[in-house]
């Protein structure tokens, strides 16, 4: 404080800002003319979360970033023969909340379970797939199954396995309850399989045109029953196929232990895929299917079939992991953070072997590959499974 201003400490708060000005002036001619410096920057009204860098690349502000304090820039003092104004308030610091990495709890999640396909919805609400498993604890060989995938194929990290302007993905048909039924050759798993005839059309889109995997999912309406099929090509007046499953959607009914389906771990394919529609809606409300590099001989319910690999290191079929809570999702837009809700709060299961970290989609001309593309800097290490059931072996 200026010597010629201490003098008047003892005024009362109301005359100070007169005082203070009147005082300036008068003191203005034993004063020097060169302004004053300003003063040091409060760091504790500026402060803001770090940068972070977004999926394509570019750095930006991370959500919640102070707007920058006017008031603590350097001001040029007014000329010396004019007062300086007296304020008329105090000023206010605006200070930025500390960053956290930890996000804000879960909403409650929207009522209803799954969203319906064709009429029907995907398993009653009580199914394991619309579980809600964000409170679950954490199985004690999570960590050893979190390092056992990332040593067995794929880069460490997330990857949406749809897109591509459907030319990914996993396609499905609705048909009609009066859709003809068709002969159906088993090639492979036929005492395995649910027999024939299937409600399922030859012009039915194929997994992949065809190749790979070349699986074929349909649901009934009416009947509200889930029929796929792995390895499918028309054949005939019906269908080659190396195995098959029907589900019956109003109902939690497993499949025999030590069954396979059209999918490698026993499971419905349909209700662990990420749908267009769903996304577009805002939510997804069940839990994903993925793959991992290498499974062990052993599942867990809802699966009931087993891997190939003797190391009880590498997750069994079924297994359930969620994203961990800790992970700050708020970074990501778009069609990437609905999945990412979903995998905090509903997880992703293991259902095949293939890439690690892959999760599956429904082929859909619709989905924006620059936004899924955000799901690829989200670490595998940030992942957790949830406490697995009793682990079943052949």
């Amino acid at each position: 404080m200026h010597r010629c201003v201490r003098a008047q400490c003892a005024l009362t708060a109301a005359g100070c800002y007169l005082a203070l000005a009147m005082l300036l002036a008068a003191c203005a001619a034993g004063s020097s003319s060169t302004p004053k410096p300003a003063a040091p920057r409060d760091p504790s009204s500026t402060a803001r979360p770090a940068a972070q860098a977004s999926p394509d690349g570019d750095v930006t502000a991370a959500a919640g970033r102070a707007t920058p304090d006017a008031s603590a820039e350097a001001t040029p003092q007014p000329p010396a023969t004019a007062p300086a104004p007296a304020p008329t308030s105090a000023p206010v610091a605006v200070v930025a909340p500390p960053p956290t990495s930890t996000p804000l709890p879960l909403p409650p999640p929207p009522p209803g379970g799954a969203a319906s396909v064709g009429g029907c919805r995907m398993f009653p609400p009580d199914n394991p797939w619309n579980q809600d498993i964000s409170s679950m604890p954490v199985d004690p060989n999570s960590a050893a199954y979190i390092a056992s995938i990332n040593t067995a194929g794929g880069n460490g990290f997330l990857h949406a396995d749809f897109g591509g302007s459907g030319a990914y993905g996993i396609p499905y048909i609705v048909v009609p309850a009066s859709q003809p039924l068709l002969p159906i050759s088993f090639t492979a798993y036929g005492d395995e399989s649910d027999p024939g005839p299937y409600p399922v059309p030859q012009d039915a889109p194929i997994e992949g045109g065809g190749a790979g995997d070349a699986h074929v999912l349909a649901v009934q309406q009416g009947t509200c029953r889930l029929y796929e099929l792995y390895n499918a090509h028309p054949a005939g007046a019906g269908w080659n196929a190396d195995s098959g499953a029907v589900f019956d959607l109003n109902s939690n009914a497993l499949r025999p232990d030590s069954w396979t389906s059209a999918d490698a771990a026993g499971l419905p394919i349909l209700a662990g895929l990420a749908r267009y529609d769903e996304v577009q809606a805002g939510a997804i409300r069940h839990a994903l299917r993925f793959t991992v590099g290498s499974v062990q001989r052993a599942w867990v319910h809802p699966a009931t079939h087993y891997g190939t690999s003797n190391d009880h290191a590498r997750p069994p079929y079924g297994a359930r992991m969620r994203l961990k809570p800790s992970f700050d999702i708020s970074a990501y837009r778009g069609q990437s953070r609905v999945v990412l809700e979903a995998l905090r709060r509903y997880g992703m299961v293991v259902a095949d072997q293939g890439s690690s970290w892959f999760i599956t989609g429904a082929a859909d001309a619709r989905w924006d590959d620059g936004d899924l593309d955000q799901l690829k800097t989200v670490p595998g290490t940030m992942f957790e499974v949830v406490q697995l059931g009793p682990i079943l072996r052949p």
